[in-house]
């Protein structure tokens, strides 16, 4: 879809679980249900490398710093080290110190992302995307939005995603 140009892809930032919403234990029940039955068979299915995480950090600071690489022109690359580190090598994304190493890796200024993370510079744009989704409904993750009219939550196939985009392109018919 990213090669059709009326198809504009834009990630946001929604955190699960944000202050003071209790983080989920990695090996309590709920956890190792949900990644045995439905995450692992998936990833697999789809090729996709991934082991659940040993813990789960607070994630507002791998937001803020996605809307920070996003000014630095390295939002697809920043997004894919973030997700590469939480979930194919169960890092702490909610450590700074794993933030900017990710920022570094990739050539980008780590004490530029520092300063900011510890200013907040970019913790309105967070909290602004959180709110927009709150608006249209979102609860959950991966969710799908199509022109703020119309949406999916869980994990789509391209055919389902493809069909949402020409559902909001032709009006909501089709």
């Amino acid at each position: 879809m990213r090669s059709d140009p009326d198809v504009e892809v834009m990630w946001r930032a929604f955190e699960l679980r944000p202050e003071p919403v209790p983080t989920l234990d990695p090996k309590g029940d709920y956890l190792q249900r949900a990644w045995s039955t439905s995450v692992y068979p998936l990833a697999e299915k789809l090729g996709v490398k991934m082991k659940l995480p040993p813990l789960q950090p607070r994630s507002r600071p791998a937001h803020e710093a996605a809307h920070w690489a996003r000014t630095q022109g390295r939002f697809d690359d920043y997004h894919e080290a973030i997700f590469r580190a939480f979930f194919e090598r169960g890092e702490d994304i909610g450590d700074v110190g794993v933030i900017a190493s990710l920022a570094a890796d990739l050539g980008l200024d780590a004490d530029s992302l520092r300063s900011a993370l510890e200013r907040h510079e970019f913790e309105k744009g967070v909290l602004q995307d959180e709110q927009e989704a709150a608006r249209i409904g979102v609860s959950g993750v991966p969710a799908f939005v199509a022109d703020r009219k119309a949406a999916l939550s869980g994990v789509q196939s391209v055919e389902d995603l493809q069909k949402l985009i020409r559902h909001v392109m032709n009006g909501g018919k089709g």
